[in-house]
């Protein structure tokens, strides 16, 4: 569960973002149940709950090593390093400020020889960085179009929130030139672009493999999809049943109280 903290929800009213008072400038809350700390900047990027989903999405074995492109405050590699002890994880992130939290994350949460960031563009990305090819790329992007929509006043969430810095393009591209062959790339995406998804990932020859809708409500259409892609995989895709967030205004699915705890 998400523990000492208030609710407060997206430009869209769409998803929760977690909040809670601390210091002027950052907040420190404990999540999953008080086993992980996170600081996060009180007026900038915070991370929602697509993280989180993302995070569950994610099908790590033993010793892999994985890279998060655009890795905000290192939540999800901070959830996957809790969750599987044995992963070797690489954040990516080109805000400073973002960036500095994220250290500070790993450090809090003695992670330190598990998980390293690396602050820069990921387009200068390079094996060396890694020690050669990783076995997963995960990613929780920008999604909006820079010139479609309202941008952001503040800075930070700007970054985070619309392909400024960081496009659907430069990211499976870096995707497919950080992976083995067979490694595999994980993603949060808006449902109305899945095309524009699925038609970068197999220009970058990550083949979209398994796919996930996820709704508000079972009643509502779906406003993200999770996608996993294989790098120089063969084509097909499967379908996994719907993700359903809410099962009551402020209720959360059995499901998403499971990722959430």
């Amino acid at each position: 569960m998400l523990n000492n903290i208030t609710i407060e929800t997206d430009d869209n009213g769409l998803y929760p973002l977690i909040a809670t008072s601390a210091t002027p400038h950052v907040t420190g809350d404990t999540f999953l149940n008080g086993r992980l700390t996170v600081y996060q900047h009180k007026t900038g990027y915070r991370f929602s709950i697509d993280a989180i989903l993302l995070a569950g999405y994610v099908r790590p074995k033993a010793g892999d090593r994985l890279i998060d492109l655009g890795c905000g405050c290192g939540i999800i590699a901070l959830i996957l390093a809790h969750r599987y002890p044995g992963l070797q994880l690489f954040g990516v992130e080109i805000q400073p400020a973002l960036a500095g939290l994220a250290r500070k994350n790993v450090a809090e949460n003695k992670m330190s020889d598990r998980i390293r960031i690396l602050e820069r563009d990921m387009a200068t990305l390079s094996q060396k960085e890694s020690q050669g090819p990783v076995d997963s790329i995960v990613c929780n992007p920008p999604f909006g179009r820079i010139r479609a929509g309202r941008i952001n006043p503040n800075n930070e969430r700007a970054l985070a929130r619309h392909e400024i810095k960081m496009t659907l393009e430069d990211i499976t591209a870096t995707a497919r030139g950080m992976l083995r062959t067979g490694g595999r790339f994980f993603i949060i995406f808006p449902a109305e672009r899945i095309t524009d998804l699925f038609c970068r990932m197999r220009a970058a020859r990550i083949e979209p493999k398994r796919m996930r809708t996820v709704h508000s409500y079972a009643a509502n259409s779906a406003r993200r999809i999770l996608v996993e892609g294989i790098a120089g995989g063969r084509p097909g895709t499967s379908m996994d049943s719907p993700l359903v967030i809410y099962q009551a205004a402020g209720v959360y699915t059995d499901e998403v109280q499971q990722l959430l705890s």
